[in-house]
Order: structure tokens, then C-alpha cells, then sequence
């Protein structure tokens, strides 16, 4: 899945599926708020967007909470009440930031080297074919986008030849249990994007790859290998990789729903779980996405010279950056990620002081759906500034 910036109200639009990117640049550094306005109001504020079945979000400060709220309901039409302000949401391709980190703590423990190559981590991607020229690629292009390796999710293409807006599975089949080789299979079809390490091209198939990578190497499955180097030591209690369908996300929450071939909506909770793993598989709370990105923004996960193969911008990147307009949320970075029934994103300031998580369950797809997150960040963290 992957997000642009269209026009100074954030718009999401669906491009590549269940990935999100992974977004840093340096930001002036701002004091912190004096005071801090109500995230209870800015969510049911944001609930207000034709589209938006439900919104939860919650924002922090050193590590503490300025409040957590919801608004809309848990259902769609106003049913189910209120989603719980503390409620568990798919966070998407925030995963792919997390598997990152894990894939960066390995090589800092020597199991690896960012230039190693793919075809000898995954033999069996060279040998059977699967990823064209996987002797060249290295740990480092995948984790960068600049592979080359062409996505799985990638849309159907439109009778014009552009890529469609619906994904290119069936997004109702809740229970085929896939493999990632299975996605990875998908992917060799479609043309290359690019020579190995030649520009940035976003692709799910790279975080399928390093999730497999972290497996092979790790001996662990890959939500073992994430609650053990992050989850963990960093007390995200409530956080979790779903691994199989029918998995979904635990405890009351807020379900989303997608338009099928006739328009009708129908209720797209228990996407396929197998259709996410190391590139958009984790399910979080608000509080926890905040405390990994305090500790990543802190440097507290990784050496600097490891942290800069993620947060260094490359040529031809398109990442959604907090700018766009002279405002408030200019001083935060935006990382997140969409799929059919939801968007999630976090605002952070990159001095790892500042948070603000938040989940929108949808009534129609994540790119027809218009609305201006910048706002709540407005209201919760410059709620003197006149508007």
C-alpha cells in the first residue's frame, strides 16, 4: 500500500497495496505545546468525512498521553456504538518500518550484511525463478524500495493501460490460506520497475522477501521475531502480527467495509490475513505505534549509520511528507498505510518527543475518500494557534 500527497489536504489514494512507507525527514525542532487541545473532539471531528465509518486515535508527549479518543461508530450506519479509544487497528504498512528495524538489528548483529544478496539469503527464489535477477539485489535495495522488484499487490490494470485502483485479488476471499511465495509467485509476471539500486519504485514483494529473510535466518516465524526484538523490550503489550486467515483484530474495534463488483458495500474486517505478513500484517493500538516510533525516533533500535538506510531521502521518492502548507503539522513526518477498509497513519516529530496515531475504518475505497488529518494534529497540539 502506498499514499501521495496530492494537493495540501491529505488525500490518500490506493496505489500498491498493503504497504506502507516508511517516511523521515528532518524537521525544525518546535517547543513542546503548552497546553493540548481534545482528541476526543479532533476524532469526532475527522468522523464527520463522507466515507468515514469510525476514527480512533490517541496523541503523546515524552511518552505521555494527551489523550486518546474516538469518533463515528463501530459498525457501519451508526451501528455497534462507539469504537473503544483504546481499540486495537491494523496499522498496514507501518509494518514494513518495523520489519526494517528488525531486518537492521540483525545485520548489526552479524547475521547478515545490507549487501548481501537475495538469490543467496532465499536460494529458492533464484533456483525456481521467482524474482528476476535475485543474484544482484541486496538487503539494502529491498529495504529501500530501489530493487527494482515489481509489486504483487499492484492494481488491475484499467482498459487504458494504467493501474486500476482495486487490487489485483479478490479482496472478498477472507480464508485461502496463502504463502509468501505464494505473492511472491504473483510478482514475476510483471515487468521490472527499474535496474537493481537504479531509482525508488515502492513494492510490497520487497517486505514479503525481508520477512521471509528474517524467518530463514532467525529460526522464528516472523510474529515471534517481532515481539522479540520489538514488541517486547518496548512494552507493546497490545500488539501482534496476524499470521493466518481467518486471523483479525482482537477485541471490539472498528470495522471497515469495501465496495464489490456491484457497489454493494460488504464488511471487509477479516481481510485476508495472508495477504499482509512482512508487508502490512501487524495489528496495534495508538499507544503502542507511538512508543515504537519514540524509541525509533530516539535512535534507542538502531546505530546511526543503520538508521540512515531507512530515513535517508532517495531521487524519484514519492513519501508523504507533513509539508504542504504553512502549519503546525509542517513540524511532524507522516508514516502509514491503507488497504481496503481502513487507513492508518501516525504524525511524529522526528525528535522522537511528539506522537499522534490514528485509525479510519472506511464506507467506500481508501482513494475515493477526502479528508484533512493535518487538523486534528492542529487542534491536539497547537490548539491556540487561530485558524
Amino acid at each position: 500500500m502506498s499514499y501521495r500527497n496530492v494537493r495540501p489536504l491529505l488525500r490518500i489514494g490506493l496505489a500498491a497495496g498493503v504497504a506502507m512507507t516508511i517516511a523521515a525527514q528532518a524537521m525544525p525542532a518546535i517547543a513542546a505545546p503548552t497546553r493540548a487541545g481534545n482528541v476526543q473532539k479532533a476524532m469526532e471531528e475527522l468522523a464527520k468525512t463522507p466515507g468515514v465509518v469510525g476514527v480512533v486515535g490517541g496523541a503523546y508527549l515524552d511518552g505521555k498521553p494527551l489523550g486518546l479518543g474516538s469518533g463515528g461508530s463501530r459498525l457501519l450506519d451508526g451501528e455497534g456504538g462507539r469504537i473503544p479509544a483504546d481499540a486495537r487497528f491494523r496499522i498496514w504498512s507501518q509494518t514494513k518500518q518495523m520489519v526494517a528495524t528488525v531486518v537492521l538489528q540483525m545485520v548489526d548483529e552479524g547475521r547478515l550484511g545490507v549487501d548481501d544478496k537475495l538469490g543467496d539469503l532465499l536460494p529458492e527464489v533464484a533456483e525456481k525463478d521467482l524474482v528476476e535477477r535475485a543474484d544482484e539485489i541486496t538487503v539494502r535495495q529491498m529495504l529501500r524500495h530501489t530493487s527494482g522488484i515489481p509489486d504483487w499487490y499492484a492494481g488491475k490494470p484499467k482498459p487504458d493501460g494504467s493501474e486500476g485502483d482495486d487490487p489485483s485479488f479478490d479482496v472478498f476471499d477472507f480464508t485461502t490460506p496463502y504463502q509468501p511465495l505464494d505473492l511472491v509467485k504473483w510478482s514475476r509476471g510483471r515487468p521490472r520497475t527499474a535496474e537493481p539500486g537504479a531509482k525508488w519504485s515502492y513494492s510490497n514483494t520487497n517486505y514479503t522477501l525481508l520477512g521471509m529473510i528474517i524467518e530463514r535466518l532467525s529460526g522464528r516465524n516472523l510474529g515471534t521475531a517481532l515481539h522479540d526484538h520489538l514488541f517486547g523490550p518496548l512494552g507493546m503489550t497490545r500488539t501482534y502480527l496476524m499470521v493466518r486467515p481467518p486471523d483479525g483484530v482482537k477485541g471490539p474495534h472498528g470495522h471497515g467495509y469495501y465496495p464489490d463488483a456491484d457497489g454493494r458495500l460488504r464488511d471487509v474486517d477479516r481481510f485476508n490475513a495472508g495477504f499482509t505478513g512482512g508487508a502490512g500484517g501487524v495489528v496495534s493500538t495508538a499507544r503502542d505505534v507511538s512508543a515504537f516510533q519514540r524509541a525509533f525516533g530516539q535512535g534507542r533500535l538502531l546505530p546511526p549509520e543503520l538508521q540512515r538506510v531507512l530515513t535517508d531521502r532517495l531521487p524519484g521518492d514519492s513519501r508523504l511528507r507533513g509539508k504542504g502548507r504553512s502549519s503546525c503539522a509542517d513540524d511532524f513526518s507522516i508514516v502509514g498505510g491503507l488497504a481496503p477498509g481502513s487507513i492508518a497513519l501516525t504524525f511524529y516529530s522526528e525528535d522522537g518527543r511528539r506522537q499522534f496515531a490514528m485509525s479510519l475504518t472506511l464506507s467506500d475505497k481508501p482513494n475515493a475518500v477526502e479528508f484533512d488529518a493535518n487538523k486534528a494534529v492542529e487542534a491536539v497540539f497547537c490548539p491556540s494557534k487561530p485558524s
